[in-house]
């Protein structure tokens, strides 16, 4: 599939990616919100009235105004903040927010004023964010990442990000098919959006014919000729035409006239749905219900005034048409996984929903305190009223902990920062809210229309598989338009006006929708969306927005052109073909390798066009330039940009099977590499750090292009596929020892340790210190311990811990103070609230971080330093999805060497190959050999790499075989293998999987204290699990009496007394000092039987549930 314009048109794809970054959607979608969304949210509110007894007034909010990132310490002082101070602190990097009120009084204003409502936590590299607008250098300074894309937040020093979330377009009438109780039901949905709000209308028609419409805030579902009549539209025939006037139609719209015949007149329909809606109250008061559900909860994107009614019933009137139309077979029903009826929703709605919420709860709060201090009067009465914490702490904990409220969970996640393509991913990664439980199997498929804008090989395998998705390197998340400007344009080229055109006519023309809104009529819609595509290119008309014309094969059927504005949706660059050529030619490529150009100007210039997946189904894409004809309108830029950030580092991906490149996206995210230069000082929990990082050999375009060559994730090593004695059978991998001792794959763990004095109310706090046996201090581990702390119980840097040592000294005080007042003789005493290493860790201390957060309290972060030399039972994988563990380490003089003197690195199993079918491993192996010898990179980008017949023959001129085989012989006896060997050069990468961390045996230890029986996992010192299976092999072997020993005896074996006539567990009187029957009294004999513990535990249970299990003991049998 090796095209011809690969190598030209990639600067585009170059220049794109450069100009944008990777988090560019994460940054615009949370810039538009700072800017336009927190505006409008405010101003959507408006003012607050305040009624007192005396004179009532009124708070008219302003404009908002954003400070910058800063901390507010303990002593009131204010300090600029930056993100590395944030996260070694563990501070929220968050902005003031300063709106302005003005106090109305009677009519008249009096002075305006700035009040702080609250703080809002700032995106990494947003406008707002100090580095945006630092130089390389500049970013070095203050100890950031010059290369970090930035589109997180940073909450208490934790790194989180709002992941993507696919959401169905807004505003846009969605008709399907639905069985309900046996009977076919056709529905219409339309899910009506402003900033912040999402309110759902349904329409269905039912098995008996009639229309029904199910309202936001109503109890009962309404006919929609009531909804249609209150919102103005008195006569049957107006509402009949406003649906349509083809006789087909208005047919099956009688039984819903029949079943509204008691409803006459607009106030009757008024009425009607007051009764529906706030039953049992004054007229009025229904009246005014009635009516602010059909202002503000009945399509509120068309407005929430009553001079907005009509076009809300025109658009119900459509909603209905299309309804009918899919009953009647004219449509199809809409499909919910074509990527042009979805959205994908990032930091700047998610935000905005959250906002919403928290400053409509801040102005609840502030009439509160406002009406309940109404005698109170003077200038500073409204900043008194404000609680900034209302809006503080809602953002911050929603962005810490993911939970959105109304049962949103998970919306953010902790940043994966174990090498620099997982952050780069992790920022790219889209999540569809549907249930991981569910089959959802159209859902999780891959779709057509995913082809360009999402990566079809980058999803987890497993219940997320299809709901984790992707986005491509080439896709272009779209920025919000004005729809006045928009509108202004159309009118230009010409349409008739809702109200204006001939009701009978209605339904013979093309129907106009922008962002969801009818907007006008047109006779020829062909040429319409033509005028509008030339406006587009020319540049009157923002290039993100996007129009397809949707015609059926049913004449009968409208024909609709969707013009779409919102922000979200994803969008493809391609080129523009006219009269069958491409009008990127290789003047207009110079330029923009060059840099005369960027990829923007293309589009101005109107000779790229970013279209999304509605308007590619108006367009015919050629492949490539050989393939253009004149009936294509674009061209494909480059063919490897289908694929996502992960995919597209495998070299020779297309000649590899499908699967094998899916996991190889997953494990690359595993790779150890070199994450991030700043990490002297990183406070991540976890980081490992390879010590050796080299660039592959055989690379791909976007290696360079997404800065991975700057944070390699692997090593180039030498080799060979054969069997080595059964050492690497089943995917296990031989490795030269002398090969780790010369420090491949060598790694550093890190790991932190924290810990905070804490200060406590009636001023007792924490202190660090070293615990001492004699100062009564609960919970001491004993001497040896706390043998490595300094004075101030503080390690001492390079220190060399175990599992057990203590690194940081703290005592706290009792937890309640009543304890040693009431048991405590020797007055009061202090718990040993110490850090200690994790009981299956070793290491060094790395480093000592001591600071204070903005409480005052002191803080310490210690981190913990173990280098990881590769040993049997690490796992390392190449870049195909062969992953293996290591099987062997074998000494330099007996592994097989070939003629030359070369000895392999590792040694892979033949078998590893033909089920898998990566024969890019095979093309990379002869690629990464060539390198070697070349001196130069060799470029492996998926259908557009160096051909590997050119590289076998490139391989010829150095003298070695175009095969990529060798002679080789046996290193330990020196004979010569009988059959050639292949060996070359593949890049492998060590994962985060290794034997020093899942290791785990116990022979006695911690038990639980329920059920007496050992503790479960590794963190805790646990127990193996002995489970049924593992039963059952021992009384197969006859070995019953071991389980016995085993299982009972040694494990948690327990004596009860038991009464021999009843079989009940009898109980010890204190009195007669002896166990007594409850059932049988002193007549009873009682025996000792010995059982495990978890066997009474399970006893007493059925007890409690009012069971009376009954042991019967021998004597009875």
């Amino acid at each position: 599939m090796q095209t011809s314009n690969t190598n030209s048109d990639w600067v585009i794809i170059e220049n794109l990616i450069r100009k944008e970054g990777v988090a560019r959607q994460h940054l615009n979608s949370y810039n538009e919100f700072l800017h336009k969304g927190i505006q409008a949210i405010i101003s959507e509110v408006g003012h607050i009235d305040i009624e007192t007894i005396g004179t009532p007034y009124r708070i008219n909010f302003g404009k908002i105004f954003i400070g910058d990132p800063r901390s507010v310490e303990l002593d009131g002082s204010i300090s600029r903040t930056l993100p590395l101070e944030s996260r070694l602190r563990d501070l929220n990097y968050s902005a003031p927010i300063y709106l302005e009120m003005t106090i109305e009084e009677g009519g008249l204003s009096r002075e305006t004023q700035k009040h702080h409502i609250g703080d809002i936590p700032i995106m990494i590299r947003s406008d707002k964010c100090d580095t945006s607008r630092m130089t390389e250098d500049q970013i070095i300074d203050v100890g950031d990442d010059p290369y970090d894309p930035g589109g997180y937040f940073i909450i208490n020093g934790s790194e989180r990000i709002i992941v993507g979330l696919e959401d169905l377009s807004p505003n846009k009438i969605i008709v399907e098919r639905e069985k309900v109780s046996g009977h076919r039901v056709f529905k219409s949905k339309i899910y009506s959006s402003i900033v912040g709000y999402r309110a759902k209308l349904e329409l269905a028609l039912k098995s008996d014919g009639s229309i029904q419409v199910k309202l936001p805030s109503s109890p009962v579902d309404l006919s929609v000729v009531t909804l249609m009549r209150s919102l103005g539209i008195e006569t049957d025939r107006e509402i009949a035409s406003l649906i349509s006037s083809r006789p087909e139609i208005q047919n099956l719209l009688e039984i819903t006239f029949e079943k509204s015949t008691d409803v006459k007149t607009p106030s009757d329909a008024l009425m009607y749905i007051g009764n529906r809606v706030a039953h049992g109250m004054l007229d009025e008061f229904r009246l005014r219900k009635a009516e602010s559900i059909l202002d503000w909860g009945l399509l509120p994107h068309l407005g929430k005034t009553k001079e907005n009614r009509y076009d809300k019933a025109i658009f119900i009137g459509e909603a209905v048409c299309k309804l009918c139309e899919l009953k009647l077979g004219w449509i199809n029903v809409d499909d919910k996984d074509h990527y042009g009826n979805k959205v994908i929703k990032f930091a700047g709605p998610m935000i905005a929903d959250l906002f919403r919420t928290a400053f409509r709860n801040l102005v609840r709060d502030m009439k509160y305190q406002l009406e309940r201090t109404a005698s109170r009067k003077g200038t500073n009465v409204v900043g008194a009223a404000i609680r900034p914490g209302i809006i503080t702490d809602k953002l911050a904990n929603a962005i810490a902990t993911g939970n959105w409220g109304r049962g949103k969970v998970g919306v953010t996640q902790l940043l994966d920062r174990t090498n620099y393509l997982s952050l780069i991913s992790h920022l790219r990664r889209i999540q569809s809210p549907l249930s991981r439980t569910q089959p959802n199997f159209e859902a999780r498929d891959l779709h057509s229309t995913h082809y360009g804008r999402i990566c079809p090989s980058e999803t987890p395998e497993g219940a997320n598989c299809g709901l984790v998705k992707n986005i491509s390197l080439s896709s272009v998340i779209s920025v919000n338009s004005s729809f006045q400007d928009v509108f202004d344009c159309i009118q230009q080229i010409g349409i008739e006006s809702t109200r204006d055109v001939d009701i009978e006519i209605r339904s013979q023309l093309c129907k106009i929708f922008v962002d969801g809104r009818l907007v006008g009529y047109v006779k020829d819609g062909d040429k319409f969306v033509q005028s509008f595509r030339s406006m587009r290119r020319q540049g009157e008309i923002p290039v993100h927005v996007s129009i397809s014309i949707l015609k059926h094969a049913n004449k009968n059927a409208s024909v609709r052109i969707h013009v779409s504005l919102s922000s979200g949706r994803v969008l493809r660059p391609l080129i523009v073909v006219q009269d069958g050529k491409p009008l990127v030619d290789n003047n207009i490529i110079e330029r923009t390798s060059n840099g005369e150009l960027s990829w923007q100007d293309l589009v101005h210039m109107g000779v790229v066009d970013l279209i999304d997946a509605n308007e590619e189904e108006n367009s015919l894409v050629a492949m490539n330039r050989d393939q253009v004809l004149p009936i294509h309108t674009h061209l494909e830029i480059f063919s490897a940009a289908i694929l996502g950030a992960s995919a597209s580092l495998i070299p020779y991906a297309e000649h590899n099977q499908s699967p094998r490149n899916t996991y190889q996206s997953a494990m690359a995210k595993q790779s150890l590499g070199f994450p991030t230069p700043t990490f002297p000082f990183n406070t991540a929990v976890r980081e490992h750090v390879l010590v050796y990082p080299q660039n592959p050999l055989v690379d791909t375009r976007v290696t360079s292009l997404l800065n991975i060559d700057k944070r390699p994730t692997g090593q180039n090593c030498v080799v060979a596929i054969m069997s080595f004695e059964g050492y690497n059978i089943e995917d296990a991998i031989v490795m030269n020892k002398s090969s780790v001792q010369r420090g491949l794959a060598r790694s550093f763990f890190y790991r932190l340790y924290d810990g905070q004095a804490k200060q406590y109310l009636g001023g007792m706090h924490d202190n660090f210190e070293i615990p001492t046996a004699d100062e009564n201090v609960r919970g001491y581990r004993g001497e040896k311990h706390y043998r490595l702390l300094e004075s101030d119980g503080v390690i001492m840097h390079e220190s060399v811990v175990t599992g057990g040592d203590v690194i940081l000294g703290r005592t706290s005080p009792p937890r309640f103070m009543e304890e040693y007042k009431r048991f405590e003789v020797k007055g009061p005493y202090r718990r040993d609230t110490s850090i200690a290493v994790r009981p299956s860790e070793v290491g060094v201390v790395d480093s000592v971080f001591m600071t204070e957060n903005e409480d005052g309290e002191k803080l310490y972060k210690i981190r913990v330093r173990d280098m990881r030399i590769p040993e049997i039972g690490d796992k390392f994988a190449s870049r195909h999805g062969q992953k293996g563990v290591v099987g062997l380490l074998v000494d330099q003089e007996n592994m097989p060497y070939s003629e030359d003197g070369i000895v392999p690195d590792i040694i892979i199993n033949p078998h590893a190959f033909p089920s898998r079918m990566t024969v890019g491993q095979f093309i990379e192996s002869i690629g990464g050999k060539t390198a070697s010898f070349r001196g130069t990179s060799v470029d492996g980008t998926t259908f557009a790499a160096e051909d590997v017949t050119d590289l076998g023959n490139e391989l010829e001129k150095y003298g070695f075989k175009k095969s990529g085989c060798e002679v080789m012989y046996d290193g330990r006896t020196g004979k010569k293998f009988k059959t050639d060997i292949f060996i070359g050069v593949v890049y492998y990468q060590k994962l985060h999987h290794m034997v020093a961390d899942k290791m785990h045996a116990r022979a006695r230890g911690q038990i639980q204290m329920l059920t007496k029986q050992p503790t479960e996992g590794r963190a805790r010192g646990g127990g193996l699990r002995f489970g049924e299976m593992e039963r059952d092999c021992l009384i197969a072997y006859g070995a019953s009496m071991v389980l016995k020993d085993r299982l009972l005896d040694e494990s948690d074996r327990t004596n009860i007394n038991v009464c021999d006539n009843c079989g009940l567990i009898a109980f010890y009187d204190n009195i007669q000092r002896k166990y007594l029957c409850k059932v049988d009294g002193d007549s009873s004999t009682i025996s000792t039987v010995t059982i495990a513990y978890a066997f009474k535990l399970l006893l007493q249970e059925m007890m409690s549930l009012n069971i009376a299990p009954r042991l019967i003991t021998s004597g009875k049998v």
